[in-house]
């Protein structure tokens, strides 16, 4: 990865010792719906939702465009989730994205599911701003992390304009 064009660090990167398998792992957050973040208050950082599905933010401004987190509005994770839930996946995950590609100036919406610091399920769409070919790829999340932060006021703007734009379809603008 160091070789890559789209890789955000230079110099020497040494990979770390692989640590002893940890067994059993310990307890995710939220495990099965107790002390789950989601769960306690299910609009904090709300931008969006419906009866069934929320589009939060992060708390706090990102450099780029718009990294937000789909997740249902009921406790579960991807391996059980309800059939209902379950059949609305791809289409809010698609209304998600159209949303953001409705901003403008944005390439492309990256979507990741990772899901071991909680058991609440939570999709990631990360947008990648239009001609930042470098930002391409796998290391968009990374790039999140080093590129400057948009003023809050221009990121709180963004948020409105995206809850704007998924209300069209139905549910609550909240940013």
């Amino acid at each position: 990865m160091p070789g890559w064009e789209v890789f955000p660090y230079e110099g020497d990167i040494h990979v770390k010792v692989l640590e002893e398998p940890e067994l059993p792992e310990p307890a995710r957050n939220g495990a099965a719906g107790a002390d789950c973040w989601g769960c306690k208050d299910p609009l904090r950082n709300a931008v969006w939702a419906d009866e069934n599905w929320r589009v939060s933010h992060t708390g706090e401004p990102t450099a780029l465009p718009v990294v937000v987190l789909l997740c249902p509005i009921g406790h579960a994770d991807l391996h059980n989730l309800s059939p209902q839930r379950s059949a609305e996946v791809g289409p809010m995950l698609q209304r998600v994205e159209r949303a953001i590609m409705s901003l403008g100036g944005i390439a492309r919406v990256h979507i990741n599911k990772w899901g071991d610091g909680s058991e609440h399920l939570h999709f990631w769409l990360i947008a990648r701003p239009a001609g930042l070919m470098q930002l391409r790829g796998t290391c968009l999340p990374l790039w999140d992390d080093v590129l400057p932060r948009q003023d809050e006021s221009q990121w709180k703007e963004v948020l409105h304009e995206l809850g704007a734009a998924l209300a069209v379809e139905g549910g609550t603008t909240h940013a």
